[in-house]
């Protein structure tokens, strides 16, 4: 079950990661590395079901799986939602490339404020 939670946010970080650094091989090239030191520092972050000793161990083993899992997907979230990339368009100008999950959040400039009524 774990495996497979596991696999599809490593895939999820893989493509956040294209549409995130799209046309930056730099950018793209250190993310990637990033990513995969990460998951194979931990890929060794397994449990094994042989006996009841190690149960203490098996628990232990699927809350650092799982709280991998979870910070994994928060920075897929993180990338995904709040990272503009810049690109330099002239001297002393960067052209930044917005996209569409930057606009959902924002709310309209207002020049005049009203007050509310208390």
């Amino acid at each position: 079950l774990y495996i497979r939670q596991v696999l599809r946010l490593f895939k999820a970080l893989h493509r956040t990661r294209q549409h995130v650094f799209r046309d930056d091989t730099r950018a793209l090239r250190a993310a990637r590395e990033k990513i995969n030191e990460e998951f194979k520092k931990y890929r060794n972050e397994t449990f094994d079901s042989s006996g009841a000793v190690i149960l203490k161990t098996i628990v232990f083993n699927l809350k650092n799986i799982f709280r991998m899992i979870k910070i994994g997907s928060d920075v897929e979230v993180i990338l995904r939602k709040t990272v503009i990339q810049g690109v330099h368009v002239e001297d002393k100008k960067i052209q930044l490339r917005y996209r569409e999950e930057h606009l959902l959040e924002n709310q309209p400039y207002c020049d005049n404020p009203t007050k509310k009524n208390a």
